[in-house]
């Protein structure tokens, strides 16, 4: 019996089926005018949970995982704002699954944006850390998870952001997505544009590059040192190619950029308003003031400078719900 086949080993993963697949991949006509390169728009934020987001691709994988191992309740955290707990709670809850938040800082006295999304729609329990360190969440969720455990509870304990190789693999689909619409529409060698902050999304869409399923890869930081983002990314990807039995990608070929964070993580920058509005005024698009609209900015930059020269295929990857939070200003 001969070796199997990719498509056999991608059948075989455990999956809850959440997302509306494909998500559409659009052309952005005036917003090319406008900056004199051809522009592609990944619309991940029209994935159908909650308001959106390509984060949903991993939850699949992840949810589907553990359910197969029988955990009832999910673990995670990040920040209070963030789209992917709020989208993890909605997956959850879709697949009759429990959920506990760990959010780093205080409970706010007025609960907006993704948390009153959350905690009115999803029934998760929400417990903040107390600390306004980031990292703070890390010990929480081990904490909230080791409380549960002695409850006789089997929690799916998920990182910040999610970032597990299994979830990388969700990311790796949705290139090969990208693969195939670019190629139905006649696109060549696009580069593809993304926010990296946990690097999940990255690593997976990297990891086509190494299978020469897409030929470069553009991250830009909204959270984290450009040097632990490329590692980061770089070995998630590598765990996720071990996974599908894939090659590795080289650790030089991850391409993170720097400059992008502005005031700090959670926090809108002038260039990503000005470049968000951008987008909202040629293309009717929205992009989350934190992630979405920072990695823009970054790629206009590189497309005003002569850098970029495209096709480019732009991942808008949701976070709608930040738009409506009243301590990010817009």
């Amino acid at each position: 019996m001969g070796a199997d086949t990719l498509e056999e080993r991608l059948e075989r993963l455990a999956r809850v089926r959440l997302a509306c697949l494909p998500t559409p991949l659009c052309d952005a006509p005036r917003l090319s005018e406008e900056l004199g390169v051809p522009i592609w728009l990944k619309r991940d934020d029209l994935t159908g949970i909650g308001l959106g987001g390509t984060k949903v691709r991993a939850l699949e994988l992840i949810l589907g995982d553990g359910l197969a191992r029988g955990c009832d309740v999910l673990v995670t955290g990040s920040g209070p704002h963030s789209n992917w707990s709020m989208l993890a709670a909605l997956s959850a809850r879709r697949c009759e699954m429990a959920s506990v938040l760990c959010f780093y800082g205080n409970r706010p006295s007025d609960e907006t944006g993704n948390l009153r999304l959350v905690q009115g729609f999803t029934g998760a329990t929400v417990r903040f850390s107390g600390d306004l360190a980031r990292t703070s969440v890390d010990a929480l969720i081990e904490e909230v998870a080791a409380e549960l455990e002695g409850r006789s509870h089997r929690p799916l304990v998920l990182p910040r952001g999610g970032a597990v190789a299994l979830g990388s693999v969700g990311f790796y689909l949705g290139a090969r997505e990208i693969r195939e619409q670019a190629d139905r529409v006649g696109l060549q060698a696009p580069g593809v544009w993304l926010a990296t902050g946990s690097c999940g999304t990255q690593a997976g869409v990297v990891l086509a590059t190494a299978t020469g399923e897409l030929d470069r890869v553009v991250g830009v930081s909204v959270s984290r040192p450009v040097a632990e983002c490329a590692k980061r990314v770089h070995d998630l990807a590598t765990a996720a190619s071990g996974l599908l039995q894939l090659p590795a990608p080289d650790l030089g070929s991850v391409d993170v950029r720097d400059g992008w964070i502005g005031p700090g993580y959670g926090i809108s920058s002038d260039e990503g308003q000005a470049a968000a509005a951008l987008v909202a005024r040629t293309e009717g698009v929205l992009l989350d003031p934190c992630f979405g609209a920072k990695a823009m900015a970054a790629l206009v930059e590189s497309v005003r400078t002569g850098q970029e020269k495209g096709p480019v295929v732009f991942l808008v990857s949701g976070g709608a719900p930040t738009l409506f939070a009243k301590d990010i200003a817009l």
